[in-house]
């Protein structure tokens, strides 16, 4: 029997945890069916499409971890083959933790967040930064994004899952809320005018 994807996250001591807290037999059913997704998916194709910030984790050779955020227009997380996403990595403080810990381990993750519809999604995989294809740089640089693209990241998916919305809370992004309120504005704008308009027929037939 071929091993689950799902044993990228599942090692044998939390397993052995889950057994312990009594969550095993429900995992131990998803692991029937081959754990995680691999493939990446329409609906996946759909959430990455809404994503505008995520968070990629890596760790250096001695296992040291860290995360970093990764922002940009929603849609910027682009799906470029059956498994691979890629994004462009813009200039920032120039630290390059991400680039270094990736040159020495490649194992990579990325949590994606959609607070508004109280959903998130967990990619595990394997990640490169590449800084001598301009080309692909370019295929992946936001159109009209005010931002100095330095090099592309391409992720490798081998697992991905989507949580429960337990615990989420509801945010809404402001430029979503300004558009319903660009909307409303004009909305009573046009309501404000049309009761102008009807008080002053209202009037012009009482004097005639």
């Amino acid at each position: 029997m071929s091993t689950p994807s799902s044993d990228i996250a599942f090692t044998p001591r939390i397993k052995a945890i889950q057994a312990k807290r009594g969550s095993r037999a429900n995992y131990a059913r998803m692991e029937e069916r081959g754990g995680f997704r691999t493939e990446l998916t329409d609906d996946l194709a759909q959430f990455l499409s809404g994503v505008d910030t995520a968070f990629l984790a890596t760790a250096n050779a001695a296992g040291q971890p860290y995360a970093q955020h990764r922002g940009g227009p929603k849609g910027f997380i682009k799906i470029l083959g059956p498994r691979t996403l890629g994004f462009a990595d813009y200039k920032g403080n120039r630290q390059y933790i991400t680039t270094g810990n990736l040159a020495e381990n490649d194992r990579a993750f990325l949590f994606l967040m959609d607070y508004a519809h109280r959903r998130r999604v967990k990619i595990w995989g394997r990640a490169r930064a590449v800084a001598d294809d301009d080309a692909l740089v370019a295929r992946l640089m936001p159109e009209a994004y005010d931002a100095r693209p330095e090099q592309a990241i391409l992720f490798e998916v081998e697992a991905w899952d989507i949580n429960c919305p337990q615990h989420i809370p509801q945010k809404i992004d402001a430029s979503d809320v300004e558009q319903v309120l660009l909307q409303l504005k004009a909305r009573i704008a046009r309501l404000e005018a049309e009761n102008a308009a009807l008080r002053g027929t209202s009037s012009l037939n009482k004097s005639g």
